[in-house]
């Protein structure tokens, strides 16, 4: 069985050290920052597992996964098949506007004899 206290500390120390890694960051791809984040994915994980294992119980938080880079090279075709579904959904809505309700959707009540739609 983990220990969830063990796997809090080194939580934390990912925490820690994912911090020093953004505080001296050199470009936007620093490779520093990029280990610093996994190794903070891979703790957040860990303890997360340690507490469902030990009590039942889980953080109400997930790990950002993001787009795999095998997957950056079918985005833009994924995009125009996206843009296509989007066209043709616009197209079956035009002919499924709401055009408000007809008399008979309305239940008529009567009270002190007048009559209200309901």
């Amino acid at each position: 069985m983990a220990d969830p206290r063990a796997a809090l500390a080194a939580l934390t120390a990912a925490f820690e050290r994912h911090l020093e890694a953004c505080a001296q960051r050199r470009g936007e791809d620093d490779p520093a920052v990029v280990a610093a984040y996994d190794d903070l994915a891979d703790a957040f994980e860990e303890y997360d597992d340690a507490l469902l294992e030990a009590y039942g119980e889980m953080t109400p938080l997930d790990v950002y996964a993001g787009p795999d880079e095998d997957e950056s090279d079918d985005e833009d075709d994924d995009d125009e098949e996206e843009d296509d579904a989007a066209e043709e959904d616009d197209d079956a809505d035009a002919d499924q506007r709401y055009l408000g309700l007809d008399d008979e959707d309305f239940d008529e009540i009567e009270d002190d004899g007048e009559t209200r739609p309901t």
